[in-house]
């Protein structure tokens, strides 16, 4: 090989190299600070998030906490830039008592709010929710029994609309005490009611410090079948959900 055939060979591959380095800078720095993807693990947030689905969260919309950051370094306390999170929104936040775990609710409770359930209805400071009865939801689990289950739409004081799903009558947290929601934090709650463990269950999510909101779900950009492997794409045709593809989270 001759010795210009071996620097152009050489300045190629530096080349190459400073190319997949910036790209992973810019990744770095769009998934620190601006978009964090997102996969839904579970089924609490059905049938407005469901298991399969992966999504944006959008880091700027709250302002930024060590836990914004890969590995949360113990650097600063409380937010910058700080946003208030939004009666209604769908946020992803470190669960308070284990925060390593990231979990994703419905933002139901602001500071100083008094929430509580009543025979499965929604209260906010003593004021039951405008709710009503929408069309059956069926699950679509590939391994399953298709199931109905009843739906309602809720409509938040602030106007906000999202539908919740009702798994039994009367269950396990239908009926509550009245939860003060301290200064600082929030009640944050699945739309899956039956099937979700958030604030209302006190020993093991409980209110939510501001500090460790990570940001709000904005948009699902893939979507594939309870089951199935995002990599299997050989899979696609049949068990993508193309029609959750690039749907706005409300």
């Amino acid at each position: 090989m001759s010795m210009a055939t071996k620097k152009k060979t050489e300045s190629g591959f530096t080349e190459t190299v400073r190319v997949i380095i910036q790209a992973l800078l810019i990744a770095l720095v769009i998934r620190t600070f601006l978009f964090q993807p997102f996969n839904i693990p579970s089924g609490s947030m059905k049938a407005t998030l469901l298991v399969g689905d992966y999504l944006f969260v959008s880091k700027y919309s709250y302002g930024y906490s060590k836990y914004s950051f890969p590995f949360s370094p113990d650097i600063f306390t409380g937010r910058v830039l700080e946003g208030k999170p939004e009666r209604g929104d769908v946020a992803v936040f470190r669960q308070p008592k284990d925060v390593s775990i990231d979990y994703i609710k419905r933002v139901i409770g602001l500071p100083g709010d008094r929430i509580q359930m009543i025979g499965g209805l929604l209260h906010v400071n003593g004021q039951p929710v405008k709710r009503e009865r929408v069309q059956d939801w069926i699950s679509d689990e590939s391994d399953s029994r298709k199931q109905r289950v009843k739906r309602w739409r809720e409509t938040l004081p602030n106007g906000v609309t999202y539908e919740t799903l009702d798994l039994v009558d009367n269950g396990f947290y239908d009926n509550t005490p009245v939860y003060q929601v301290p200064e600082g934090q929030y009640f944050m709650m699945g739309d899956n009611r039956d099937n979700s463990t958030d604030s209302r269950v006190l020993a093991q999510v409980g209110y939510v410090p501001y500090e460790n909101f990570i940001g709000r779900a904005e948009i699902i950009f893939f979507s594939i079948e309870e089951g199935r492997a995002a990599w299997e794409f050989w899979t696609w045709p049949t068990s993508v959900r193309w029609s959750r593809i690039f749907s706005l989270v409300r």
